[in-house]
């Protein structure tokens, strides 16, 4: 049997999900009225410099005027948003002039009182300088020529055209782009993760100032057409269809957890979830909700190593592109693959990524399964016929042929008509010998490239590609794509990437399928995040939830019952069994991938305030109101959830005399489906941080808070499952949340929602 992947090894790395054990008491300590200004600690411990933080601060007579010092090298003092004797709240500036070469610095935090003098006690944060680290995310060409790129972490809009090669600042944290036309110019649309403006740049003249139009921030898909702007967003989950000319909002639609890709499909919106693999359809005209598809048991799995297990479906994976032939009448959808649930053979979870061919009215028809890699994103060129694939952990570009992929099954099977290779410089590292690459079935060189978005030109004999990790834009001449040639003629450097060397080679092999086994750490935790629920884990064998693994550095042991008490222990344990030992991490890799895992940070909180204090009371996603700080007097009093959730990181696995520590709390131990091929042992499980619990689906360790099971497959129970595991009642008690009123629970809930 194969072994599991790294998602499902890591599926018991947090444990039990939110708030799943429960305990009295609290570790908050008494503010003195005398004693001065003490400052305790800080959390998140770990941060980004890719945005402005927010940060919380506990400590004892806490009073307003208090402006927190960060000491070397930042340098740097920021006021403080006190909101009682033993609670205030700060954000990070907007830039803290970190050495490019630096992955990440731990600072010394102190409390500077009015007149500048120092209050008691320190606290050391550290920050991961992602501001240094570019990561081009997003890449679209016009019917100029000219194509353009983004960089999420250093803000940049990139530009190349007849002028050459232009950089701009692009906003805050810039996620997603579309080129459109305009009065007879061609515009550049870019949306953002953490600012709430759509920024229109003149394509020709990209560094005149952009006209900036109020929208959604935390955009993960974006899509233009006849003046309207569509987009995805996953702070409110939703899709909203943007009025370019007037600015307004013509509709908004509730979408499922954590959308991902939208597409631009006749009539109709399609959206992506990356939180239950499934695909939504929406009407352009008013947002109506039409339909959602993922694939189910049955649905035809054409190559690749899960094609007999296709009665064994229970699901789809997260989309992570999506393309629309207006020809075929066909939705096109990259993947990890269907979602192969509890079968006869008990066969681990395997990754089989691949293309879904969809009919947009009614079903997913096939996934053609590439057996190896991790496919990324689509380029359709619809009068030729072709589907080009980037995978971004193989370092190629695939080359399908569209028609015989949406026929039938028996022409899917031979639609793949090439693999094509992307050039990296001579002089780039390597994250293993040259000789290591090409060998005994593994993948080559290439997978250095990270191809990470794809563009065509207009007249389709030129393909984009945008690759992550060494920052350059390919151009392949793809005239004769169909006879499966597609020579690179042009290869330019857009932003430099090695500054942080070792953390670079740590991503490469995050994301890279050096065995060709489909299984990486990125194809189970795309971009360290959660990802569903898979069926994994040979003891017990059942379904288990894909944890986050954002903010892991502060988190050991990993596992349970616990067994890997670094990451350095965890990489080299799991990266193998990835690669199926083909060949195994050298200790360079191993040091190298827990580095790039430990700078993993969470999410920032959009919910905190301009200097990252919580509201006073909070909208909650069922359309409920809590107040926040009477439901942080819940948390650490009456509902007893701190003993086994302490502040700041809210896990007892944050302190080393604590971690390791294994509760069951009643919480369901298994999804209901197929229950006669999962194990029924339920382990006590540790408790995971409640740190970004609010981006976090589904919950529990078994998934069962937002997901259950119907005719024989995943479908979506609730789209606020912190709620469905404050409500869930089981054989055990879970803190004392059964004792909870009304008001009080969506109090408790609304300061979650803030953490």
């Amino acid at each position: 049997m194969k072994t599991a992947s790294w998602m499902a090894l890591l599926a018991l790395m947090a444990g039990c999900s939110a708030g799943e054990p429960h305990g009295a008491g609290s570790r908050q300590r008494r503010a003195s009225a005398t004693d001065g200004p003490e400052l305790d600690d800080v959390g998140p411990r770990l941060v980004s410099d890719e945005t402005r933080f927010p940060l919380s601060l506990s400590g004892r007579g806490l009073v307003q005027g208090l402006s927190l010092e960060l000491g070397p090298p930042v340098s740097r003092t920021v006021p403080l948003a006190v909101e009682d004797a033993a609670h205030a709240y700060a954000r990070l500036p907007a830039t803290l002039g970190l050495d490019d070469a630096a992955a990440s610095v731990t600072v010394e935090l102190r409390l500077r009182d009015g007149a500048g003098r120092p209050g008691r006690g320190t606290a050391r944060l550290t920050i991961v300088h992602d501001a240094g680290f570019p990561e081009l995310v997003a890449l679209a060409a016009g019917p100029s020529g000219r194509r353009y790129a983004i960089s999420r972490t250093t803000d940049e809009l990139f530009a190349v055209g007849p002028e050459g090669l232009q950089r701009v600042p692009a906003g805050d944290g810039p996620t997603a782009l579309a080129v459109f036309s305009e009065g007879g110019r061609e515009r550049v649309a870019v949306a953002h993760r953490y600012e709430p403006a759509l920024w229109i740049f003149d394509g020709e003249r990209p560094s005149e100032p952009p006209r900036k139009l109020p929208a959604p921030d935390w955009v993960t898909g974006l899509a233009v057409a006849d003046g309207v702007a569509y987009l995805a967003e996953r702070r409110h989950h939703v899709a909203v269809a943007l009025d370019l000319a007037s600015g307004k909002e013509r509709w908004r639609a509730p979408v499922e957890p954590n959308p991902g890709p939208v597409a631009l499909a006749g009539d109709a919106l399609a959206v992506g979830s990356r939180g239950t693999g499934e695909l939504e359809i929406f009407s352009l005209a008013d947002g109506a909700r039409r339909l959602a598809l993922a694939p189910g048991p049955g649905v035809s799995i054409v190559g690749g190593p899960t094609a007999r297990f296709s009665k064994d479906v229970m699901g789809g994976k997260a989309p992570r592109a999506l393309a629309w032939s207006p020809r075929l009448r066909r939705l096109f959808a990259s993947s990890v693959g269907p979602n192969i649930g509890p079968n006869p053979e008990r066969m681990e979870v395997s990754m089989n990524g691949g293309v879904a061919v969809i009919d947009p009215t009614g079903r997913v028809l096939r996934h053609l399964g590439f057996g190896a890699g991790t496919p990324e994103a689509l380029a359709l060129d619809d009068a030729r016929g072709l589907l080009y694939v980037a995978d971004v952990s193989l370092g190629l570009v695939r080359i399908v042929d569209a028609r015989a992929l949406a026929a039938s099954d028996a022409t899917a099977a031979h639609a793949l008509l090439a693999s094509v290779p992307l050039p990296i410089p001579t002089d780039f590292p390597l994250v293993r010998p040259a000789a290591d690459f090409g060998v005994h079935g593994r993948a080559g060189p290439e997978l250095h490239a990270g191809p990470r978005a794809l563009a065509l030109s207009a007249d389709g004999s030129r393909l984009s590609v945008l690759c992550r990790f060494t920052g350059r834009l390919a151009t392949l001449d793809v005239r004769e794509a169909r006879r499966g040639k597609a020579p690179v003629r042009e290869d330019i450097e857009l932003a430099p990437t090695l500054a942080e060397r070792e953390r670079r080679l740590g991503q490469i092999l995050y994301f890279a399928d050096l065995g060709r086994s489909g299984m990486s750490c990125e194809a189970c935790h795309p971009e360290g995040g959660a990802d569903g629920v898979l069926y994994s884990k040979t003891k017990p064998l059942r379904i288990y939830r894909s944890p986050s693994i954002l903010g892991a550095r502060d988190s050991a042991p990993y596992f349970n019952p616990p067994s890997s008490f670094t990451l350095e222990q965890t990489a080299r344990f799991v990266g193998n069994r990835n690669r199926y030992h083909n060949p195994d991490l050298g200790p360079d890799e191993v040091r190298r991938l827990a580095l790039y895992m430990a700078t993993l940070a969470f999410p920032p909180n959009p919910l905190r305030g301009e200097n990252g204090e919580p509201p006073a009371e909070l909208l909650l996603p069922d359309g409920r109101r809590g107040a926040v700080a009477a439901g942080r007097e819940l948390f650490f009093g009456k509902a007893a959830c701190a003993s086994c959730h302490p502040a700041p990181e809210y896990t007892t696995d944050e302190n080393p005399a604590t971690r390791g520590r294994l509760y069951d709390v009643g919480t369901p131990p298994t999804l209901p489906l197929r229950l006669e091929w999962q194990d029924r042992v339920k382990p006590d499980l540790g408790p995971p941080s409640l740190v970004g619990v609010w981006a976090e689906f589904p919950l529990l360790s078994s998934g069962t808070a937002g997901l259950g099971a119907k005719d024989g497959r995943l479908v979506s129970t609730t789209g606020f499952p912190l709620r469905a595991v404050l409500e869930h009642r089981g054989p055990l008690p879970h803190g004392n949340a059964a004792g909870l009123g009304a008001k009080e629970e969506d109090d408790l809930l609304a300061f979650l929602m803030t953490l």
